[in-house]
């Protein structure tokens, strides 16, 4: 495998790593990229640019990252409390008043962000052109039920995150959550990043899909789930199944108008420079530039909101305001670290502790929801390097 780009000096193993998900862990396509103290120190990529292709990804080559969505969507809802745009403990209803309905009312903004706002359902699926219209699916989000009390429990998100997000984002600002990525973090920050592919980009992005894991794998975290979570996942009226089909049919991820769409939740495409680019901004200055995010919010967006049994993904899970924060569900870095992964593949993070941001993106996707053996390697040899 002919893997190429640049690594400094002492992070090799990430190379090392890199080159051996290809011979070991069935990679077909993918990139890495680190920053360490606003500073790249590790830009690989290597294999194709689709996933059931011959031609080689380049430099650039970018992918749909799938739920590693939800940390820039959480971003933008951080930075606009940041500016006193939002208030995080003030109820939604106060800049969304349909969402009131159905026992709602007391939803306050940040239960949002920590999976805590009880509607990961619907009760009627979403289409994917309803999905994607952001008025259609807006109503509909507003008027469900929540099937726990807001604020009383926790549950992952899967697709309903998209519209929460974007739904808030349009009412508080006047653009999309996707708009206001572009404008305000993108541009100046200068990553590879989109939340709704522009025309001008879809050259860039290759074609994902599943792909299986080799009969033997090393290295790897459990590849059998537990029997509580296969059963969740096989049980079509399961919060967990009803969660991840949200939109019914499921999406076709290589379809340009899905790409196009502004879903928060699922359907960001980057680069993994882009990706670990943006999370180096949030905790300090990338290239002597722009900083996203003051000390406060990080410890805002990585302070524990949530902990425990997670009642859609049927393992325990922690989450801040929108980052998964390092535990057995999503192990990252070290404990202080906050990002979000893509389900079966795709990862980003920061670790403010160290100074290290991470992006990795694919374009073969596993079983796995949140820990990709494949990223879970190369966050070990990156933990080496440091020491």
């Amino acid at each position: 495998m002919n893997v190429h780009g640049t690594v400094a000096a002492g992070f090799e193993p990430v190379r090392e790593a890199f080159v051996r998900n290809f011979a070991l862990r069935g990679e077909r396509g993918a990139a890495v990229a680190v920053y360490r103290d606003g500073h790249r120190v590790v830009d690989l990529w290597g294999g194709t640019k689709d996933v059931d292709g011959t031609a080689p990804w380049e430099r650039g080559t970018a992918q749909i990252v799938r739920s590693a969505t939800k940390g820039v969507a959480a971003a933008v809802l951080l930075l606009l409390h940041q500016r006193g745009e939002l208030d995080l403990d003030a109820p939604v209803g106060a800049w969304w008043p349909q969402y009131k309905a159905a026992g709602k009312e007391r939803t306050r903004v940040w239960h949002l962000l920590a999976h805590r706002a009880g509607v990961p359902v619907l009760d009627r699926p979403l289409t994917p052109p309803q999905a994607a219209d952001p008025e259609f699916a807006a109503e509909a989000i507003a008027a469900q039920a929540p099937v726990w009390e807001p604020g009383t429990d926790h549950g992952y998100h899967a697709q309903t995150y998209s519209w929460l997000t974007d739904g808030l984002v349009r009412r508080v600002t006047g653009r999309s959550l996707g708009a206001w990525v572009a404008e305000e973090i993108t541009a100046p920050v200068g990553a590879d990043l989109w939340v709704g592919l522009p025309d001008g980009e879809t050259h860039r992005v290759g074609r994902v899909g599943p792909v299986a894991p080799p009969a033997t794998e090393t290295g790897g975290l459990r590849a059998r789930p537990k029997r509580s979570v296969a059963q969740a996942y096989a049980d079509p009226t399961s919060l967990t199944r009803r969660a991840f089909e949200a939109i019914t049919p499921a999406c076709d991820e290589n379809d340009p108008a899905y790409r196009a769409a502004v879903l928060p939740g699922s359907n960001g495409i980057a680069t993994a420079d882009g990706l670990a680019r943006f999370y180096a901004a949030l905790i300090g200055e990338v290239d002597g530039g722009i900083r996203l995010f003051t000390p406060d919010t990080v410890e805002l967006a990585r302070t524990e909101r949530s902990a425990g049994p997670d009642r859609i993904l049927v393992v325990p899970t922690r989450f801040g305001l929108g980052y998964m924060l390092n535990g057995g569900a999503c192990p990252l870095l070290t404990p202080g670290s906050f990002g979000h992964p893509g389900r079966g593949g795709a990862l980003g993070f920061a670790d403010p502790e160290t100074g290290v941001a991470f992006g990795y993106v694919t374009n073969g996707f596993r079983t796995s929801v949140t820990a990709d053996p494949r990223a879970q390697a190369l966050v070990r040899a990156l933990r080496d390097c440091l020491g």
